[in-house]
């Protein structure tokens, strides 16, 4: 029977776990680009001075990142509890009644499809290896050598939503006054094109609609906070 820890490659909860970073990863940098590009041109409806579309877009950087790392964080850390306490349960059921573990973890690859007695077989040379990692995957779906790290997770959401940022942030204070929002709109579109196509692959699905969907959403969220900074422009707020 080959040992379950022999394989680097990743598969099953492990693939996942790196398709849920990434997705993260991708969503967290969509959220950048449209909440940011948001409040720019907003402001942008309002004034055309770059200090203050600067200070909106850099205050506006920092408050979204935060908020995600700290979102995150959070989230990561009661999934940690969780995931250490299942395990703890798990260990003590094993010290508490090990024959009972036995025969659950030999149903449980049974139902599998493994036959009763190749099943039984497994059960014996996993238990014999490592009886808690053993209930672990089978079991739990938890890798107990890969447990979520909640500050990892709250450094890579930081860092996701401040490069999505940083794209409608240079490109309403670069350019002249003339051409900033015709190259933020355009530049903010192709980034929610590109979230958008890269989202769909990961989860396999058709890439058009998740595009449309990710830039009319970005288009819609521009229109509506320029046009609300145009007006409270024009009233002298």
């Amino acid at each position: 029977m080959t040992d379950i820890r022999a394989h680097d490659e990743p598969h099953g909860n492990g693939l996942g776990t790196r398709l849920n970073w990434l997705r993260a990863a991708v969503l967290g940098a969509n959220d950048g680009v449209v909440s940011t590009a948001g409040l720019v041109v907003g402001v942008a409806g309002a004034t055309a001075d770059r200090g203050t579309l600067l200070t909106a877009g850099l205050a506006g950087l920092l408050a979204g990142s935060m908020s995600m790392a700290a979102g995150e964080y959070v989230s990561v850390s009661t999934q940690r509890d969780s995931e250490m306490a299942a395990l703890a349960t798990e260990k003590q059921e094993l010290k508490e009644a090990p024959e009972a573990e036995l025969v659950e973890l030999t149903g449980l690859l049974e139902g599998k499809g493994l036959s009763r007695e190749v099943a039984r077989e497994a059960a014996v040379q996993l238990t014999e290896r490592d009886a808690l990692r053993a209930h672990a995957v089978v079991e739990l779906g938890i890798d107990p050598d890969e447990l979520t790290n909640p500050w990892h997770a709250a450094g890579a959401s930081f860092l996701a939503f401040t490069v999505g940022a940083l794209l409608p942030l240079l490109a309403i204070v670069l350019p002249p006054a003339s051409l900033r929002l015709l190259v933020t709109v355009l530049s903010v579109l192709a980034a929610l094109a590109l979230t958008g196509w890269w989202s769909a692959r990961l989860g396999e699905a058709a890439a058009g609609p998740a595009v449309l969907r990710n830039m009319c959403g970005g288009a819609l969220a521009m229109a509506v906070t320029y046009g609300a900074g145009h007006l409270l422009g024009a009233a002298g707020v």
